[in-house]
């Protein structure tokens, strides 16, 4: 039971995410935190639950392992920065992407996401 929630549950809530995530990522766009998470009907997250960035961390783990991207470089602060979190990028450094620039690592990945979503149908 990942983080106290059912597993066919917790899958079913990825699928909706990557499903929204690969909505924005065909016309290039982004999502906040807070809005992806009103969205995701299977389970009830909070935009700063600690679950959630594990939700997230799973399924940016899973998009880079099929070679397309950490598709949650699509979700973003709602104000400030207008950038992942400090999560996004940690995962990011273990998943062996160099973060000595978070900014240009950030691009570099949105890049990728949006070339592949892009291009689908």
């Amino acid at each position: 039971m990942p983080h106290g929630h059912d597993d066919a549950v917790w899958n079913a809530a990825k699928r909706e995410a990557k499903e929204i995530l690969a909505e924005r990522a065909r016309v290039r766009g982004m999502i906040p935190y807070s809005e992806l998470v009103s969205r995701i009907q299977s389970i009830s997250f909070g935009p700063h639950d600690s679950p959630f960035f594990h939700f997230l961390g799973e399924i940016s783990t899973e998009e880079s392992q099929a070679g397309r991207g950490m598709m949650t470089a699509l979700v973003v602060h709602k104000d400030g920065d207008m950038q992942p979190g400090p999560g996004f990028f940690d995962l990011a450094q273990s998943l062996g992407r160099d973060t000595t620039d978070i900014t240009a690592c950030w691009v570099e990945e949105l890049k990728k996401v949006h070339a592949v979503w892009g291009a689908q149908p």
